[in-house]
Order: C-alpha cells, then sequence, then structure tokens
C-alpha cells in the first residue's frame, strides 16, 4: 500500500514499631476498595462539570486573542473575538495572522468566509460546534464512557491560572487529551493531543486572551453585510442517507456514533464535466472525530494508500465503482477497524 504524505534504609530497630505499621496497613487495606471507589467517583464527578464549564463558556463567554495551533513543525496563529449577546445569539470573527490572509466572521450558524487574493465570499452553514475553543459534540457522559478523567491540579497558560485535566482513553482506539480551562470561566485556554507515549501530537494553546471583554459585534456585523466586490459562493450541501444508497457502516468500535450524513459536490478534473457528488458520513466520541467520504471513480487517478499528519491520519481505499476515504484524528488502526466494517449493496 503506498503511504501517502502530509505536509515524546529504612530499617525498622523494633518489633513493635513494625507490628504497629503492618496493623496500620492491613487497616488501610480493608478500606482501599471504598475509599478508591470514592475517589473515582468524585473524579468522574467533577471532570464532567469541567468539561460542560469548557463547551458552556465557548459560546457564553465575550472573549478576545490570538491562539497558535501546532503539528510538528507546522505552525499558524489566529486571533479571536467571540461575543454572546443577551437577544441576538453570537458573533465571532476568526483571522489567520500567518500566511495567506484568510477571515471567518460568524452570527449563530452562518459563516462568511474570506479569500481576499480571489475576492472571494463563501457563505455556508456551520456543521460543527467543536471548534477551538469549543470542545464537545457530545455529553461529559458520553466522553466519559470511553475517557478515563485525570485530574492534574493547577497551573498558568497565557497568564491566567487554569484547571488541568488529563483524559486517556480506555482502548487503543483514540488518542489521549489534555486541557487547561480558566479556573474562573471555565473557558478552554489550552489543549493537546497525545500519542501512548505521552508525546504531543498537536496542540491549541492561547498565547493572549482577554475575557469578559465589552460586546463589540458591530464590526462583525458590519463585516457580514458589506460584501460589494466580492463573489459570493454559497456551496451546495445536502442531507443525504447514504444507507438507502446502498451503503452500511457498523463499526465495533465503542463510543463513536454517527452525528451527521452529507453531500458536497466536488469540482470533476475536467472542468467541463459536472461536479462530481462526494458523500460524507461523520462518526464522533465526543473528541475524536472520524470523516467518511465516498465518491464515485470516475476518472479519478488517485491511488490506495495511508498516511498521517500529527494526529490526523488518512486511509484511502476502492471498493468496485467508488473510492473511500477515512480522515480522523485517531490511530491508524482505528480507520482500518472503520474500514473493514464497510459494507456496500447496489439499492435496486
Amino acid at each position: 500500500m503506498q503511504t501517502l504524505r502530509f505536509n515524546k534504609k529504612t530499617t525498622w530497630g523494633r518489633l513493635p514499631a513494625l507490628l504497629f505499621c503492618a496493623a496500620a496497613l492491613l487497616s488501610v487495606l480493608s478500606t482501599a476498595p471504598r475509599a478508591f471507589a470514592q475517589d473515582d467517583a468524585s473524579a468522574h464527578h467533577t471532570a464532567a462539570e469541567l468539561l460542560n464549564r469548557i463547551h458552556q463558556a465557548a459560546q457564553q463567554q465575550n472573549y478576545e486573542g490570538a491562539f497558535v495551533y501546532q503539528r510538528g513543525t507546522f505552525v499558524q496563529t489566529s486571533h479571536i473575538s467571540h461575543y454572546a449577546t443577551r437577544n441576538d445569539g453570537e458573533y465571532e470573527q476568526l483571522e489567520s495572522l500567518d500566511g495567506k490572509p484568510r477571515k471567518m466572521l460568524r452570527h449563530n450558524d452562518e459563516m462568511y468566509t474570506f479569500v481576499p487574493e480571489r475576492r472571494l465570499l463563501v457563505v455556508e452553514q456551520r456543521q460543527n460546534k467543536d471548534s477551538f475553543p469549543a470542545l464537545l459534540s457530545a455529553s461529559s457522559d458520553d466522553v466519559l464512557s470511553v475517557y478515563e478523567p485525570k485530574l492534574l491540579g493547577r497551573d498558568r497558560v497565557a497568564g491566567l491560572e487554569a484547571d488541568v485535566i488529563e483524559l486517556d482513553p480506555k482502548d487503543a482506539y483514540r488518542f489521549a487529551y489534555k486541557l487547561w480551562a480558566d479556573t474562573k470561566t471555565g473557558l478552554l485556554l489550552r489543549a493537546q493531543t497525545l500519542d501512548p507515549s505521552g508525546e504531543v501530537l498537536e496542540q491549541l494553546s492561547f498565547s493572549q486572551i482577554r475575557i469578559g471583554v465589552p460586546v463589540d459585534k458591530a464590526p462583525i456585523a458590519a463585516g457580514i453585510r458589506n460584501t460589494a466586490g466580492w463573489t459570493i459562493v454559497h456551496p451546495p450541501v445536502e442531507p443525504v442517507d447514504m444507507e438507502a444508497q446502498g451503503w452500511q457502516i457498523t463499526p465495533n468500535v465503542s463510543g463513536f456514533r454517527k452525528i451527521r450524513e452529507l453531500r458536497r459536490p466536488m469540482a470533476a478534473h475536467d472542468p467541463g464535466n459536472p461536479p462530481i457528488p462526494v458523500d460524507q458520513m461523520v462518526f464522533s466520541d465526543g473528541l475524536a472525530a472520524i470523516s467518511i467520504f465516498v465518491e464515485p471513480v470516475e476518472k479519478n487517478t488517485r491511488k490506495e494508500g495511508a498516511g498521517s499528519s500529527g494526529a490526523t491520519h488518512v486511509l484511502v481505499k476502492r471498493r468496485g465503482d467508488f473510492w473511500i476515504t477515512l480522515l480522523g484524528e485517531v490511530p491508524q488502526a482505528t480507520l482500518q477497524q472503520f474500514a473493514s466494517a464497510i459494507e456496500y449493496k447496489a439499492p435496486k
């Protein structure tokens, strides 16, 4: 299979003392199971509360700051402004500070992405609500059914005190996560994805952040309105029933649930040909997501293979007249498990 390339002497002097310690040890051991069970339950409850605070803070807090995304040698800095208004919902501006200029403005689920060098404006509906500093696409209880929480105390990020938690996978089908959340508000300040040895695969972290700033939605609202001179594109995205198309995907991996099915057109290799329909099915365990793309082979010259970049792995397989691409921030073995569970039977 082709490899696809993508750009961590204590000595007791007297017998009475020894007997005393032995008795104390027996006493501890007799009560240890109950004590540890209580600690586990307490840690689970605390972790669930913290995860919920992180999720809510990303939507409900007003904040402005710069954050850095790191994956291997790749580094990108972005600036974000987010405002939660009382009667008009959320406003957000996300702007790249490195490389080619990009700016995204959002009002609730309406997203406006500006590509200056092409004077192009892409208008679409937000499909996922777990982009940094948001986190969960499932309930905290669902997440903690497949991740074991480890509370690590306090630390500081971008000058703010933060509660630190590590979420260790209960199986080999996902990576671990380490999270830093602002102690006062719960806003996620840093998130790391860790491999089984504890090495950081990728990281998102605020380098500077102000929380609780006054609402200043006017520039965002004005940017959404003032689109003169821009070529506006509305990418056609529609729901699709992939099972009705003949696809059955029932992976034997705990925790992952199907959350979305969409159809998007992809430009054909020959500009004179019509767009090629690409169906996408998304599974999530609340933290990690896996996308499965199905497209007709047509005249596509792609090849089967596997590759990775940071925490993201990809697997490409051909199944009859279709290319199947699996993509997700999970180990390659997880994608292989999903791929082996894909069945196709042409609809009548």
